[in-house]
């Protein structure tokens, strides 16, 4: 059997499953963040961040402001003009768009659509921000509306302003529809003066992180801990997501991928908790929807 044919008879099978959702999440509310940052109050010396919800977050490294993965639409899937059919978030952004600082950088890990939401990237546009994304994906954006559009491949290292981006190997897949297998998918590490991020997109467990070790220390790992249940093939658990952070020698973890969006079948809670077990309070920086770190 083809894989496309696969696919199409996964989705049949799956159909009524998701229209019984959808109905039900059109009488749900989504609600609102528990924590809003604060960004006014950032300096531009040392490394902040703030968990905007799924894997966006906003980072600033001595004044230089990326978004990782930016998602703020309230359902993330696939986009009928101003209709999006897809998944319902269960807690809104840690903040409107409005409220984001305007992004120096855009980081963006795959084209999956709870990764990559176009009616955001639109709203994002800025002659002034640069887009990094994995490899084949840039048809997805309008990229003449930015100051420039790279994509990277694994190995690929790319310098925006005073940040040096390097792509790497994940454990995951880049298609967005049934037949674009051709999209590439990405974690990175990012360098600006004397620290050091990792952001690991999407993935299972790997040993591809274990390599990162010799770039140095990483002060600050985005890991993602959710969706593993029962798509651990495709996502990692949060055992997997501290082994893997430990592997490249990241200390402090900032965990992403969970509490926003109800991808699998774990309790919504569960992530964080069995990280929290795992890892103590001392190495995960933030534990809920719109809380802030900090790092002079």
């Amino acid at each position: 059997m083809g894989v496309s044919t696969s696919l199409a008879g996964t989705a049949l099978r799956f159909a009524p499953m998701f229209w019984e959702r959808f109905s039900a999440d059109l009488k749900r509310p989504v609600l609102e963040a528990p924590h809003h940052p604060r960004f006014q109050y950032w300096p531009d010396k040392g490394l902040h961040a703030a968990w905007i919800g799924h894997s966006t977050v906003v980072l600033r490294i001595d004044g230089f402001t990326i978004v990782t993965d930016p998602v703020f639409s309230n359902r993330a899937g696939l986009n009928l003009g101003p209709f999006t059919l897809g998944i319902k978030r269960l807690v809104a952004p840690a903040g409107k768009l409005r409220e984001i600082p305007r992004p120096d950088l855009i980081l963006l890990s795959h084209a999956h659509m709870d990764h990559f939401d176009v009616p955001s990237l639109h709203a994002l546009e800025d002659q002034q921000t640069t887009v990094i994304t994995a490899a084949n994906t840039t048809d997805l954006l309008r990229a003449a509306r930015y100051r420039a559009v790279k994509e990277l491949s694994w190995g690929d290292v790319a310098q925006v302003g005073p940040v040096t981006v390097r792509a790497f190997e994940v454990n995951h897949w880049g298609a967005r529809m049934q037949h674009d297998t051709q999209r590439g998918y990405n974690g990175y590490v990012l360098e600006a003066g004397r620290f050091r991020v990792l952001f690991g997109g999407d993935t299972a467990f790997t040993d591809t992180f274990r390599p990162l070790r010799a770039l140095g220390k990483i002060d600050l790992a985005l890991m993602p801990i959710g969706a593993y249940d029962p798509w651990i093939r495709a996502h990692c658990n949060p055992e997997q997501a501290l082994r893997m952070a430990s592997d490249a020698g990241a200390e402090l973890i900032l965990p992403v991928h969970h509490q926003t969006f109800e991808l699998s079948s774990e309790p919504l809670d569960e992530p964080i908790e069995r990280l929290m077990a795992a890892a103590g309070s001392e190495r995960i920086c933030l534990q809920e929807v719109g809380q802030e770190f900090h790092l002079s």
